[in-house]
């Protein structure tokens, strides 16, 4: 069974006294994603964004779901460290630091066991309103707050308009040219026709390792469940809140084993077992071992046994959604109205007291009084709710859009602990990623027959939280429907299984996807077409990814997911663009660029090799019977690649090659010249040909032979029809994550010296 679902009908009517405003790009939601959406569609001139929020508050994981401690951790030889920062996401970053720095002297403040960076929610809804300013001042960007999706309206196959509701208010339309969806539950996605899943996705969809074989009870409903978070400050004495009406000590077992608080700076890095405690895991603000001033001391709770499954749902809950309408309570929660998910929300905030009562009673009782004890932290007021929790829980996994292309977990998995390269390296990659698959207890065990008494959390077998996978790319396709025009992807709401989607879920990779589809959207706008074509054409995607890398009034977009790749370095655009195009080669067992490292002739010749066949007209491989050369053997893997750039052009008389002798400025201008290719006279002037050739000298300048002399660009966007298959490897392309790579070694067969 696949689980695809589509609406058979969607349609709005316009209210005769509700607001109708005009857009070019309607972006739905107001989370991280949307905000760099809305941001990059402004910078890139898009003339009239709007905005619709379901809330007041801007910035979603970061803000108005409580997260103030983003996870950007990847290993790299066997630390855990950051993975590399840019686009808008570094921007944000870079936003919290400065901020740190000038209310706490100190750029992170919060010593935290899963993350260097903390912010607290309403200083991070601050600055994702500083972020937006700009473009709603000029009158680019409106904003709307507060409205629910309540219908779309499709005419001849795409989305025109979506209508909000709000209370006591008459209805909001806006008609936009392309929609996004970037809403907590892909509410305008849903509500359109387009296909997408919900749930788990089984065995028999994608052939996933970690997938179900089968549905248990939790079926159609098991997915990563929310949780709420609960954000504290030090309040210098007894803060102990009420027993929450649902409160049951057993459900909390877990907490009377865990350390509720340790003393640790995290001096010896994050995940450091030495820091591990509920107090230090999302800390926001370490005031003792800052020397801060007393009340500056803040943290958050995000713990498993805090997580909320979204199945086999206590009586109660069932009980108030069948009120609602017949079968409620056996529907995903993507399938509910907001009424409906709010009955499970306020559930799911008493379970998150109940586990704040505990630690502040049982778990206290139990260790006794100590500077950061839980009964002397209070809950922040800076939400400015009733029950002074976040207006929204911490959403893990949402609807998934079946776009162009899934990605799935065959796609990154890794097979050893350290993360490499994905087995699949999307020619259309759009943003680098990495994080393990991370599912969090999907399920619940009810320890009586009482089913609204104790339950503790289970952890479906093979859906984990340390699943390893390799760096990847997201693909451009992965953000277009397969059917409906004039919607695209954003946020969570994107083409992935739900594996994946455990791994792709992050604060910086939501800011990524908004980003990215932001720039689709642009494009699309700017040329007049629809999603599709542009995905379909390389001409399209090669700008696209050209247009982030270089970035639009910010740091530039990290393609291929490099460690050692600062935005900022003069080679970024270089390296990012040879390497997605498959000219500049990696090395599988190095995930560093290594950018001051000499180049060997041999790799100069394959490098240069893979530029000559990535133009139009480009010569074909050749490779003589016997040797060439007495020092590249008949078996050496670069033969045909060194032979073949002889036979083009670069002569030599000498029966030695010395492919493992270092390459010089002056290598680089014979061969590019003897090879027909625009080299900077500068390689050989004056003494710069005897300069060691490295990395970065070497891939600047490849770089710029290949703008100038240009490149071929398949110009048949039938590849991405229905049973089509581009690169006859068996696989439609459709289903196909490297279409035009019949070995699937991600190096384009345009490029390769295939027999």
């Amino acid at each position: 069974m696949r689980r695809i679902i589509l609406t058979l009908f969607a349609a709005v009517i316009v209210p005769a006294n509700g607001e109708v405003i005009d857009a070019d790009l309607l972006i739905v939601g107001g989370n991280e994603s949307a905000c760099a959406a809305a941001v990059q569609a402004a910078r890139l001139g898009v003339k009239k964004i709007v905005l619709v929020n379901d809330i007041e508050w801007l910035g979603g994981q970061f803000s108005s779901e409580g997260v103030g401690c983003p996870d950007e951790w990847t290993a790299v030889n066997g630390r855990r460290v950051n993975f590399p920062r840019s686009g808008l996401y570094k921007e944000v970053i870079d936003r919290i630091r400065a901020y740190n720095s000038q209310t706490y002297g100190i750029p992170s403040p919060g010593n935290a066991y899963c993350g260097n960076e903390t912010i607290e929610p309403a200083a991070a809804a601050a600055i994702f309103e500083q972020l937006v300013k700009p473009h709603v001042d000029v009158g680019v960007l409106r904003i709307e707050r507060g409205w629910q999706p309540a219908g779309v309206q499709v005419d001849k196959g795409a989305v025109t308009a979506v209508t909000f509701q709000k209370a006591s208010k008459p209805d909001l339309t806006v008609r936009a040219k392309l929609t996004m969806d970037s809403s907590d539950w892909g509410d305008v996605i849903r509500l359109s026709g387009a296909k997408y899943g919900a749930g788990a996705d089984l065995k028999s969809r994608f052939g996933e390792p970690s997938a179900l074989a089968n549905y248990d009870d939790g079926d159609p409903q098991e997915m990563n469940p929310i949780s709420w978070c609960v954000v504290l400050r030090e309040a210098g004495k007894n803060s102990t809140i009420p027993k929450p009406a649902t409160y049951d000590a057993r459900s909390f077992t877990q907490l009377d084993k865990t350390p509720p608080w340790v003393d640790s700076d995290m001096s010896t890095g994050i995940y450091s077992q030495s820091g591990w405690s509920v107090y230090t895991h999302r800390r926001l603000v370490d005031r003792w071992h800052n020397n801060l001033d007393a009340g500056t001391e803040a943290t958050f709770l995000n713990w498993p046994v805090q997580d909320y499954p979204l199945c086999q749902l206590p009586r109660r809950v069932v009980d108030a959604l069948e009120k609602t309408g017949f079968g409620a309570s056996k529907k995903n929660i993507v399938h509910l109205t907001h009424a409906q998910r709010q009955i499970i929300f306020d559930d799911a905030k008493q379970h998150a007291l109940g586990m704040l009562h505990h630690l502040q009673t049982a778990v206290h009782d139990r260790v006794g009084d100590f500077p950061q004890t839980f009964r002397y932290m209070k809950l922040t007021t800076e939400f400015g709710t009733p029950d002074l929790l976040p207006p929204k829980p911490y959403v893990r996994e949402g609807l998934r859009l079946e776009a162009l292309y899934m990605l799935r977990e065959q796609d990154i998995r890794a097979e050893t602990r350290e993360p490499k390269w994905a087995k699949v390296m999307v020619p259309d990659g759009v943003f680098g990623f990495q994080f393990n698959i991370d599912f969090h207890p999907t399920c619940r065990r009810f320890l009586t027959e009482d089913r609204n008494g104790p339950w503790l959390y289970v952890q479906t077998p093979s859906r984990g939280w340390h699943t390893d996978t390799d760096r990847a790319m997201f693909p451009l396709r992965g953000l277009v429907p397969v059917q409906i025009n004039g919607l695209l992807g954003c946020s969570k709401n994107i083409g992935v299984s739900s594996v994946v989607q455990s791994a792709l879920r992050l604060h910086g990779q939501m800011m990524h996807v908004g980003q990215t589809s932001a720039t689709l959207a642009w494009m699309c706008l700017r040329d007049g077409v629809q999603p599709r074509t542009a995905a379909a054409s390389q001409k399209h995607w090669r700008e696209i990814q050209l247009k982030l890398t270089r970035g639009c009034g910010g740091p530039g977009m990290l393609l291929w997911p490099w460690q050692d790749m600062p935005v900022d370095v003069l080679h970024f655009e270089a390296a990012n663009m040879l390497a997605v195009r498959g000219i500049w080669p990696t090395d599988a067992d190095s995930v560093f660029f290594d950018a001051n490292r000499t180049m060997t002739r041999r790799e100069l010749a394959c490098v240069l090799a893979r530029l000559v066949r990535a133009q139009a007209n480009a010569p074909h491989w050749t490779m003589n019977l016997m040797p060439r050369f007495t020092d590249v053997a008949a078996d050496d893997a670069d033969r045909a690649v060194i032979e073949s750039l002889c036979d083009w052009g670069v002569t030599t008389t000498e029966k030695t090659f010395h492919p493992d002798n270092a390459a010089n400025w002056g290598t680089l201008h014979r061969w590019a010249s003897a090879l027909k290719l625009p080299a900077n006279p500068g390689l050989s002037a004056g003494d710069a040909a005897d300069r060691p050739l490295t990395r970065a000298d070497a891939v600047i300048q490849l770089w710029r032979m290949l703008r100038e002399r240009g490149e071929w660009l398949n110009e048949d966007d039938s590849w991405l029809q229905p049973a089509n298959d581009h690169d006859e490897d068996g696989r439609n392309d459709l289903d196909d994550p490297l279409p035009f790579d019949s070995n699937n070694n991600n190096v384009p067969d345009r490029l390769e010296n295939l027999p």
